[in-house]
């Protein structure tokens, strides 16, 4: 898969053209096409893999498949929010977590 495949299928995924991405990043119009036979700079790989919140080695196919499930979702649906939130919806959803699995695990003897 190439560098622009892995952009397209993020688009894809987000029901997103390419032409939005471009928009929504900055990119000029028609550049991330040009992905198709030739590799981006750094700069642009860095803008495209921060808006999806992936690495750049997905983006580059380092990484055979970007996080999956929670880490997926939790990224989807927290790309608005201050990192200072991130962190905090974070801490909450892992105690939550924990509290579940102590529970189930009591609930399994």
């Amino acid at each position: 898969m190439t560098v622009f495949d892995r952009i397209k299928k993020l688009c894809d995924e987000r029901k997103m053209t390419i032409a939005e991405l471009e928009r929504a990043t900055g990119i000029s119009n028609g550049q991330i096409g040009k992905w198709r036979k030739q590799t981006p700079g750094a700069d642009k790989i860095k803008i495209v893999a921060d808006y999806f919140n992936v690495s750049t080695d997905y983006i580059l196919g380092r990484e055979e498949k970007e996080e999956e499930g929670f880490v997926t979702f939790f990224r989807a649906n927290t790309s608005d929010l201050s990192d200072e939130k991130k962190q905090l919806l974070e801490e909450e959803l892992m105690a939550f977590m924990e509290a579940r699995r102590k529970f189930l695990d009591g609930k399994g003897k």
